[in-house]
């Protein structure tokens, strides 16, 4: 049963994260953990709609904070977010990867060390290679992953580059992503 969903999105992100938590049912309540290449930029606004438009608590992740049910937690802006053994987050200021941070493969590669065959990957639209690597490590670990397709991301180089590293289990239009989810979180 899936403990934990990794979502990963840059350019065009903010819309794609939206449609899937949005598709998503009031009795899903796998926690999500969401690094959008923001930079140094605040989501405060964004959060807000998302808390009103989906049935999850939307909020930034705090050092230390336990991962919950039915919440959504963002990396704070210029902070890699990371999944402790213990499942709670950290957070980092090291060095950007991929010339970002938060960067996607950070959060990715900690949550398949963390809960390996329990954890489910996504990666949505961006103009970079952010995410592929830890895709790939989330596959390795037995986790499930998920490309959108890049036919219909508002930027193709990120799901494409996942595409080629890792051979997805899933490459999915934006709109098939929250059903594909519920369908699979809780065999």
């Amino acid at each position: 049963m899936t403990k934990l969903i990794v979502i990963g999105a840059s350019f065009g992100g903010m819309e794609a994260v939206k449609k899937v938590l949005t598709g998503l049912p009031e009795s899903f309540t796998v926690p999500i953990a969401v690094v959008l290449h923001i930079g140094s930029n605040n989501i405060n606004t964004y959060m807000s709609i998302l808390n009103k438009a989906s049935h999850y608590h939307v909020k930034e992740a705090e050092e230390k904070e336990p991962v919950k049910e039915k919440t959504v937690y963002f990396a704070p802006p210029n902070y890699h977010l990371l999944v402790e053994e213990n499942y709670s987050f950290s957070l980092s200021t090291d060095e950007k990867i991929n010339f970002s941070r938060p960067a996607i493969d950070a959060l990715f590669e900690t949550a398949a060390w963390t809960f390996t065959d329990e954890l489910i990957g996504i990666l949505l639209t961006g103009s970079n290679k952010d995410g592929a690597a830890g895709l790939k490590i989330i596959k390795e670990y037995g986790g499930i992953t998920i490309a959108e397709n890049p036919k219909t991301a508002f930027a193709q180089n990120m799901p494409e580059a996942a595409i080629n590293i890792c051979n997805p289990d899933y490459i999915l239009d934006l709109e098939n992503i929250a059903n594909k989810l519920n369908e699979i979180s809780f065999k």
